[in-house]
């Protein structure tokens, strides 16, 4: 998988970056250091200069690709749900049956990935779990109307529309594909999240993947009515 990931570019609004971190090894090792660092520190304490430090560089080269934190996780978001969205085309597209396909979807999207077969990419643990953990906090904003107008949430809004068709072709008649979609996604973060910090708010279960489970009964369920 992540051989074929290697030549397909991901893409991600250029309102989020000043120079595309893809075009140069300095950008590469921003983005992976961000990830490393981010996920080790969380948003808050996350800095350029820390980052800066890192990855043996100078806060002023880190600037030159991001004017903000903000903007690099807006990034790192796109990205992730940009990687994600390709992985659900590539390993549902010869699936026939629908409920196939969305218990395929299902998966991708609310299961923790597995580096040794699942990985579109050799972090994308660390992504999912700065997902998790961090995504909220460049999301729920007062800007996010200006952003949205500039289209930084496009590839997160597409993905969506997709779960959402993915839906229908199982039941045509559902009245909220994308509400359940969003919810799917939205939620599986949020139980990951309480079970790491608050496990009273969900129901752990050691014998299985407890969110994906949940999904899938809350999903299927839901679509035979």
């Amino acid at each position: 998988m992540q051989n074929i990931l290697a030549s397909i570019k991901i893409p991600v609004n250029q309102n989020l970056f000043l120079k595309d971190p893809s075009t140069s090894e300095l950008g590469q090792k921003i983005i992976d250091g961000s990830i490393a660092l981010m996920n080790q520190l969380g948003f808050e304490r996350f800095t350029f200069k820390k980052l800066a430090i890192e990855i043996q560089t100078t806060e002023a080269s880190v600037y030159r690709y991001f004017e903000s934190k903000h903007k690099l996780l807006l990034y790192l978001i796109n990205w992730y749900w940009g990687c994600i969205a390709t992985r659900i085309t590539l390993e549902t597209r010869n699936i026939e049956l629908p409920e196939q396909k969305l218990k395929k979807t299902i998966h991708i999207l609310t299961a923790l990935p597995n580096p040794e077969i699942d990985s579109l990419i050799s972090n994308e643990l660390a992504l999912k779990e700065i997902i998790i953990n961090e995504s909220a906090k460049v999301l729920i904003t007062k800007d996010v109307d200006e952003e949205n107008k500039v289209g930084v949430f496009s590839v997160y809004k597409t993905l969506v529309s997709n779960v959402a068709a993915i839906i229908n072709e199982v039941n045509r008649d559902y009245p909220y594909p994308n509400m359940l979609a969003s919810s799917m996604i939205e939620g599986s973060n949020q139980q990951r999240f309480f079970a790491a910090h608050l496990p009273k708010l969900t129901n752990i279960k050691e014998d299985s993947d407890f969110v994906e489970s949940f999904y899938l009964d809350l999903i299927f369920n839901t679509l035979k009515k």
